[in-house]
């Protein structure tokens, strides 16, 4: 029988500062813990399917410790379970790769790395990697920019990416999950979950279904614009950086919107006035339409709805690590460990 699908909705604060290093510390050895167990038990590919779910990676954040109102889950999840699986790769038969920040621009020479151990190919795990992140910064625009980018692997090539932008405006955030072995197409509907504080009023969504025409008249016009790119020159963008594309088009030709994207340079302003355009020649106006799928929290780490009850905590992690380990443990022990984990924190 098919679940029932949940939906809801929350109002989120984007909250600063970091985790505190008593709490990240054990986020770490906590996530371990888990990934022992679930790697253990179902592989590591089912690893990726649990994290591309954004109900089951946002349930990850709250047992590790994080409260359920800021954007802060994303990036220290995604850290803490990348310091989890550092030394430990060939026993998980997991990588991680990027994170946040500067960190992001490493997962092309980290998922590189990886490969080499594992045999997986490394040039199409990179290509994911890069179209994942061009996708959703620049075929997706719903003013935010990704700061955040994490891409899981395993020994068998399956792959699978959480991100995260921020839009300065109103300083609220948005999730991208992506599993590749559901990815039938990097330009239709290749999200498994997108995850907002609120949905997008103005929105362009050129990898909706909807907007398969627009793609196709986007590359249409890029094989013709050079000879009269100057229509585009009062759309909000920069002409230098359009003729840059243009040129690089004109002595590549793109042999379809997946190849656009990936041309040096293509960035959101530059796609956004090529696809006005294509609608004004063409009539092939793109897709408005929103992919945030759900709406609701991200986590946090200042104490809300209350403060972490540390003795629990490292008891937790304690039990935990003894059922994955097997020692003096029978199944049914192990099972009750983990149902601890979904217990919430007694008030402090």
């Amino acid at each position: 029988m098919q679940a029932a699908r949940r939906t809801g909705s929350a109002n989120l604060p984007l909250h600063g500062g970091k985790a505190p290093a008593w709490l990240f510390g054990r986020m770490v050895r906590l996530s371990r813990a888990v990934l022992g167990h679930m790697t253990s038990e179902y592989g590591p590919e089912e690893v990726l399917r649990r994290l591309s779910d954004p109900f089951w990676f946002q349930a990850l954040g709250c047992v590790l410790g994080f409260d359920w109102h800021s954007s802060g889950v994303t990036t220290t999840t995604c850290g803490a379970l990348k310091e989890a699986v550092r030394g430990n790769e060939a026993h998980f038969g997991l990588w991680v790769a990027g994170g946040k920040g500067k960190a992001s621009r490493l997962a092309p020479p980290e998922i590189a790395r990886a490969c080499d151990v594992t045999g997986a190919d490394g040039d199409a795990l990179v290509r994911a990697s890069k179209l994942a992140a061009k996708v959703d910064n620049t075929a997706v625009q719903s003013g935010h920019r990704l700061y955040h980018h994490s891409f899981f692997l395993t020994a068998r090539g399956s792959w699978a990416v959480v991100q995260q932008g921020m839009r300065p405006d109103d300083r609220t955030a948005r999730r991208f999950h992506w599993l590749g072995e559901q990815v039938e197409s990097f330009v239709e509907e290749p999200h498994a979950a997108v995850c907002a504080d609120g949905r997008g009023d103005e929105v362009m969504n050129l990898v909706a279904r909807e907007s398969r025409a627009a793609r196709s008249s986007i590359v249409d016009l890029v094989l013709e614009l050079p000879r009269r790119h100057g229509l585009v020159v009062a759309a909000d963008v920069h002409p230098r950086h359009l003729e840059k594309v243009l040129v690089a088009t004109y002595e590549n030709p793109p042999a379809d919107f997946e190849a656009l994207l990936g041309v040096q340079g293509l960035g959101p302003k530059t796609l956004r006035a090529l696809a006005l355009v294509a609608e004004l020649v063409y009539g092939t106006p793109a897709s408005t339409r929103d992919p945030a799928r759900f709406a609701f929290a991200h986590g946090g780490k200042d104490g809300t709805p209350h403060p972490v009850d540390r003795e629990t905590y490292d008891k937790t992690i304690e039990t935990l690590t003894a059922a994955v380990s097997g020692r003096d443990v029978d199944r049914r022990e192990r099972v009750a460990a983990l149902r601890r984990l979904t217990t919430p924190w007694p008030d402090a």
